[in-house]
């Protein structure tokens, strides 16, 4: 079993047994929508406004949250059956959608290509797209900078087949950078931003390369009696996203102490972030649905899928609001 594996299993399991705990206050009628969120999006600033628990209250519905390094375990665990709402990148509902029929899309976020990079030391050779031919990259496998980074070698010229790549957690594959065990490292904000300031060297972002969605998430067993609670959910992103539109520096200082990392470090990620809940659209699908033939292309994906068919039509009017 690859550390990767394990990584996920440990993740999911330590999920479902949080899900499997008693929540204190909650009668057995109480409805409850379990949560996934990472240090990125509006999620976690949701979570630590502590809204959302207020208004779905007036529902019957009880909160609960788990923190997840990246999307692919958050959405194997969306799979699993052990949460019913989270968030990712563009990338992993491609791969939770070939692994299962029960994942669909809710509603996703503006593209914020700028909101991921890949990354060199301050001091590396590397200059071009080019000059990854043949070098070591740190990266998620099945994450959002996953396809950045397939795109990117693309535009440069290079084999997939030609860089090694090692497939790492964001936590693991910055020690790996810092360390110099890797030549380069994809990845998204927050980490982005933090590494940036930490003096690595942007080789790219996303602009021009990839558009980097952010979608919101649940299964199609929750969404079937369930629909009030995900409009609930939806309004209150919009509203927090509203808000962070208006004033980023107050939305990182809230946002700081909940992730670690300081509050102009969030500045910077939250200023390349795409704000604005909005339904999937027609052109959103044939986007996602450029991915998933990109890496069933690559033999990546181990079936073809229609992402069409995981797209939940929540009543328009109300996923707007």
């Amino acid at each position: 079993m690859t550390k990767l594996s394990r990584l996920i299993r440990l993740s999911l399991a330590a999920t479902l047994l949080a899900a499997a705990a008693g929540v204190p206050g909650a009668s057995a009628a109480d409805r409850v929508l379990r949560i996934g969120y990472q240090k990125y999006g509006t999620l976690i600033l949701l979570k630590g406004k502590g809204t959302l628990e207020e208004k779905l209250k007036l529902l019957g519905v009880t909160v609960r949250w788990a923190e997840f390094q990246f999307g692919p375990p958050l959405l194997e665990a969306v799979n699993a059956g052990a949460i019913d709402f989270g968030t990712t990148g563009e990338a992993p509902p491609i791969f939770a959608q070939a692994a299962s029929d029960r994942l669909a899309y809710v509603a996703n976020d503006p593209a914020s290509p700028r909101g991921e990079a890949i990354l060199v030391p301050k001091d590396s050779p590397i200059r071009t797209l080019a000059d990854l031919k043949g070098k070591n990259i740190a990266v998620a496998k099945g994450s959002n900078s996953h396809y950045l980074l397939v795109k990117a070698l693309e535009k440069g010229g290079v084999p997939y087949s030609d860089v090694t790549l090692s497939w790492l957690a964001p936590a693991d594959a910055r020690s790996a950078f810092t360390r110099g065990s890797v030549d380069a490292w994809s990845v998204w904000d927050p980490y982005y931003a933090a590494a940036e300031a930490a003096g690595a060297r942007v080789l790219t972002d996303g602009t021009g390369i990839v558009e980097n969605h952010q979608f919101f998430l649940t299964s199609r067993d929750y969404a079937t009696n369930n629909e009030d609670v995900l409009r609930a959910v939806l309004s209150e992103l919009r509203a927090v996203e509203e808000w962070v539109a208006k004033d980023p520096a107050a939305a990182a200082a809230e946002l700081a102490p909940l992730v670690g990392i300081p509050a102009p470090l969030l500045t910077t990620a939250i200023s390349r972030q795409g704000l604005g809940v909005q339904p999937v659209t027609p052109e959103v699908v044939a986007a996602q649905q450029r991915i998933a033939d990109a890496f069933l292309k690559l033999k990546l994906l181990p079936k073809p899928i229609i992402v069409e068919d995981a797209v939940l039509k929540l009543k328009t009017a109300e996923v707007a609001k």
